[in-house]
């Protein structure tokens, strides 16, 4: 009889903590350590636009960077959309999800079966299916990714022990300010090991992984593309607005990196001075046909696109705001960071010690 493989359910502390990046570096090392992976997602949030049925594109991701074949993959089980959810309210879905859950168990194949949990703690216990008992049900060990931004989180991982008790295997803690490593590693780490949460591994803070396409920008701005159509996907790392004068703008433009910088479409001065330093996106506020002549040609000689919105600049400013602070890790360059941050910085093998998996295993 085949022996039943161990599994790893990968929460937060809070939405977008960085699970998928997570999950990307734990399985890229236990691969490469020999170990036969499997991946699930039981509770979608993203839908892809593929012609197949309710696929969460997250799954799909990981399935083509990971090179899972269907074998490896654990069906989504619920898709959480307002109409999923309303369905819920209304009793017109009653089913029993954890049941449905429970089929995982029966799926042969794999060492190590990753599953990629809720968003927060509380997240699908409509459906009956919060962390803890996503766990329980498959009789998985968690390991909870936290940013880190202050004591705050050091509350919120002590939070979490007392209500996950014996499952909580440890945690990651993710986006830490350079300037406090030093401390996290010396204080916040040592503190959180003599409370029984093993602490595998530490990342900072990083513009790469907060950075979103241009293109991602154009669909929830739903922009208009002047110019640079050919260019989107140009990561945007950080946000400025032009709203000051230009000798004032170009100094402020030179200290930012891989920017997107919101101005309005009668300001060609602060245009023209951003597209001399490090932009990879213009956005226009305020619709207007077309940009100044010498600005259009200007952004075309740089390949820089430019964007026009029927928005003020505020309401863009939040839009975009908000994308960078949801960022999907779908780009190689992301992909290959995260790989090297989580080789560099994760402590794989103390994982799998604790998981009770053999570190020996010889390579499939």
């Amino acid at each position: 009889m085949p022996k039943s493989a161990k599994y790893l359910l990968v929460g937060s502390t809070e939405a977008y903590s960085g699970k998928s990046a997570a999950v990307l570096g734990v399985a890229n090392q236990c691969q490469e350590k020999g170990l036969d992976i499997a991946y699930g997602k039981p509770i979608g949030t993203c839908l892809s636009n593929a012609p197949m049925a309710e696929v969460d594109e997250d799954v799909r991701f990981m399935a083509q960077t990971l090179k899972l074949p269907d074998t490896r993959l654990r069906p989504t089980l619920l898709c959480l959309t307002p109409e999923t959810t309303q369905k819920r309210l209304k009793k017109e879905d009653q089913q029993d999800y954890r049941q449905a859950l429970a089929s995982y168990l029966q799926i042969q194949g794999g060492d190590l079966v990753i599953l990629e949990g809720p968003g927060t703690l509380d997240e699908g216990s409509l459906f009956g299916l919060p962390l803890l008992a996503v766990a329980q049900v498959v009789d998985a060990s968690i390991l909870l990714v936290a940013r880190f931004c202050s004591v705050r989180s050091v509350d919120m991982l002590l939070a979490a022990k007392q209500r996950l008790g014996s499952r909580l295997l440890g945690t990651l803690l993710n986006d830490i300010p350079v300037e406090q490593l030093e401390n996290v590693n010396t204080t916040v780490k040592p503190f959180l090991e003599q409370q029984g949460i093993p602490v595998f591994g530490m990342l900072p803070s990083s513009k790469l992984l907060r950075s979103v396409t241009v293109g991602e920008l154009v669909r929830q701005l739903k922009a208009t593309v002047i110019c640079g159509a050919e260019r989107l996907e140009l990561l945007v790392e950080e946000l400025t607005i032009g709203a000051m004068n230009v000798s004032s703008a170009l100094e402020y433009f030179r200290k930012g990196s891989n920017m997107a910088v919101v101005t309005g479409c009668d300001r060609t001065d602060i245009q023209l001075a951003a597209l001399e330093t490090s932009t990879h996106c213009l956005i226009l506020t305020g619709h207007m046909s077309a940009p100044n002549p010498m600005v259009l040609s200007r952004a075309e000689d740089l390949e820089i696109p430019i964007l026009s919105v029927d928005r003020d600049t505020l309401t863009t400013v939040e839009i975009i705001e908000h994308t960078l602070g949801q960022v999907r890790l779908h780009e190689p360059e992301k992909v290959h960071y995260i790989q090297a941050m989580m080789t560099q910085s994760f402590d794989i093998e103390r994982l799998m010690t604790q998981l009770g998996l053999d570190i020996a295993v010889p390579l499939h």
